[in-house]
């Protein structure tokens, strides 16, 4: 606990969400996020992770690339609105949770523009394997023990198995891919802060950090977006990507951070190919192969062979 006192205290606290936000993050999610264990909070967002990003290719060709990333970041912040009042959040936040707020709010807007971005040029493969990158610089800050090295170790290889990484000839796409990696770092380390108020206050600040990143990208992507205003269905289309990709996957996650360690929670992502293998199974019959296989039972057995912090496990 005393782990968890030092956290706290080093990072800005969200105000008490007000009674809208509540409705949404309050004592009954409250409950419900420390009844159960966060690694299942987990696994939906990183089901979601990839189903959110599936859709949305579809859609390239209709919208555009920033297009889809502006009408993903407005459906989110669309949903977030009456649900957690984010103008109130901010209004009442002190002066570090406010640039707290709004770094978390630009690191989503351009992480999601910079994802498209380089999906748009490069393999999901090679953009996936750029982003778990960066995670591992965040998983070996916090393991400092044998047994962890040796889990993120094992953890790795079954990625890389999975991972067909198949470099480019393309600069500007592998600078998106690296960009997102960055970003996606940022991310991790941005929304544990904002996630060490709890879970509720932390989906509170997720909604107002989901309306700076609105603003953010609005005049990048508005143009390309016009198209789905005079077509209900692809609108309809882009609120469900929105919603896949933003709203459940990012709440999942603040509920997850809530209760794990960063370091935890960055080896976990380790599970995100094995998520994306599963789903190519599912729904798209892609059987993987035996060295695929070998792969997904690398990475369980490197998630099963960590061990948090004492003090900070569920």
């Amino acid at each position: 606990m005393r782990d968890q006192a030092q956290a706290s205290a080093a990072s800005p606290a969200l105000d008490k969400p007000d009674s809208a936000s509540q409705s949404l993050a309050g004592p009954a999610l409250s409950t419900l996020a420390t009844a159960l264990p966060p690694h299942l909070w987990f696994g939906v967002s990183a089901v979601f992770h990839y189903l959110g990003p599936a859709f949305a290719v579809l859609l390239f060709a209709q919208v555009g690339v920033l297009g889809m990333a502006w009408l993903r970041i407005a459906a989110a912040a669309l949903v977030f609105a009456p649900l957690t009042r984010p103008w109130r959040v901010f209004a009442r936040a002190d002066r570090p949770t406010r640039l707290l707020l709004v770094a978390f709010g630009a690191c989503l807007a351009v992480m999601n523009c910079s994802f498209y971005l380089a999906l748009d040029r490069l393999p999901i493969s090679l953009v996936a394997a750029i982003e778990f990158v960066g995670t591992i610089a965040v998983a070996l800050v916090g393991l400092r023990r044998p047994r962890n090295l040796a889990a993120l170790a094992i953890a790795v290889t079954g990625t890389l198995l999975l991972i067909d990484v198949k470099w480019s000839s393309d600069p500007v796409g592998l600078f998106w891919a690296f960009l997102n990696g960055a970003l996606f770092v940022g991310y991790i380390v941005l929304g544990h802060r904002v996630a060490a108020s709890g879970a509720g206050a932390g989906i509170a600040g997720l909604g107002a950090a989901m309306t700076i990143a609105f603003l953010v990208v609005l005049p990048i992507g508005f143009t390309e977006a016009l198209p789905a205003f005079s077509a209900p269905s692809l609108l309809i289309a882009a609120i469900g990507v929105g919603i896949c990709s933003s709203v459940i996957p990012y709440i999942c996650d603040q509920l997850a951070m809530a209760r794990l360690p960063r370091a935890s929670f960055a080896l976990m992502l380790s599970l995100l190919p094995l998520s994306a293998t599963l789903i190519g199974i599912i729904v798209l019959r892609q059987l993987p192969s035996l060295g695929d296989c070998l792969g997904i039972a690398l990475v369980v057995a490197g998630v099963a062979l960590h061990k948090p912090a004492p003090g900070r496990a569920p």
